[in-house]
């Protein structure tokens, strides 16, 4: 008999709230904003991301993920908003969140379900990037968090690493700076805790076959032979085979991704990596016209769609004999 575990990650697309809030530019989603972001709008969000999550390795698991993380979120009340949906309003999902210095106002979240998972402790860690005029690029924070799984330690890491806006190649910098931060993260949690079971999550960016990813990360497509501080990539074979979780000019990218150290793989105790996927239900996918089979978004050109996300999500299982 296995207990099935499973993890997931969902860019969600600015899931910002209605009120202006001076501090951030976040103007356009208000009412008044070019973007026209009435209650209605972000009640038909919240309806959207509710049912996405709640069916996430449903198929496999028979119930909605345990550990979520998530990014592109405005605060913590649009996360409280989300779990009151029906979807969700009863499946005992806490939360962890923090606000981070985004110019944009964006942050990243984990959401975890109380009857499976205690968070022990976490915090909150500053990527502190310059441009070429030494002035502060605001970014997003990367959040760590351990706590127990059904009584086992793991490490979760959730990261929404700087965009390719300007340029791939201009911004390649700030991402492997990123990588680098998460390249530490890990190797300070192993010296604490040499035999750490650790995940990094999050919208990288970067394909799983960039140098962010493949190099200052470190990462492996095959779970063979591996150290405590080597990171194994089950996405890099789904993209090699053609899988992607986001679209832009006639391909596909994998930029959402989760990670594992090589201590899930060195025991044969406890839990373990299963398999990982991308979730691509046909509801997810635009219908028709010029991004016919794209994911389906809130807003495209502008223009509101009533979508669900500009990403696809992607989630992973572990499993336990029990």
């Amino acid at each position: 008999m296995y207990r099935i575990r499973t993890l997931a990650f969902y860019n969600v697309e600015n899931l910002f709230d209605t009120v202006n809030d001076s501090l951030t530019a976040d103007d356009t989603r208000t009412p008044e904003g070019t973007d026209q972001w009435t209650r209605e709008r972000y009640e038909i969000k919240l309806r959207h991301l509710a049912r996405v999550l709640s069916e996430i390795g449903l198929e496999t698991a028979r119930r909605s993920p345990d550990l979520i993380g998530l990014c592109e979120v405005e605060n913590r009340g649009v996360l409280e908003d989300l779990l009151r949906q029906d979807p969700l309003r009863n499946k005992g999902y806490g939360i962890v969140h923090y606000d981070s210095p985004d110019r944009r106002g964006i942050d990243v979240a984990l959401l975890y379900k109380k009857a499976f998972f205690t968070p022990v402790e976490h915090v909150s860690r500053r990527l502190l990037l310059y441009d070429e005029q030494n002035r502060r690029r605001y970014t997003r924070d990367q959040l760590l968090v351990y706590g127990m799984l059904d009584g086992e330690g793991i490490y979760l890491s959730v990261n929404h690493w700087p965009s390719r806006s300007g340029g791939e190649a201009a911004t390649r910098q700030y991402r492997k700076q990123a990588a680098a931060l998460q390249r530490k993260i890990l190797d300070s949690v192993l010296r604490e805790d040499p035999f750490a079971r650790y995940v990094a999550m999050g919208d990288f960016n970067d394909d799983p076959t960039d140098n962010s990813i493949r190099y200052t990360l470190g990462t492996r497509q095959v779970p063979d032979s591996l150290e405590a501080r080597d990171f194994f990539n089950p996405m890099e074979p789904l993209f090699l085979a053609g899988s992607g979780s986001l679209a832009y000019g006639d391909m596909w990218n994998l930029f959402d991704q989760v990670l594992l150290n090589g201590n899930w793989f060195a025991d044969t105790t406890g839990y373990r990596f299963w398999k990982a996927r991308v979730f691509r239900p046909g509801y997810l996918l635009t219908p028709s016209g010029a991004y016919r089979g794209y994911p389906f978004r809130t807003y495209a050109g502008g223009t509101y769609q009533g979508g669900y996300s500009d990403h696809l999500p992607v989630y992973a299982f572990l499993l336990r004999e029990d």
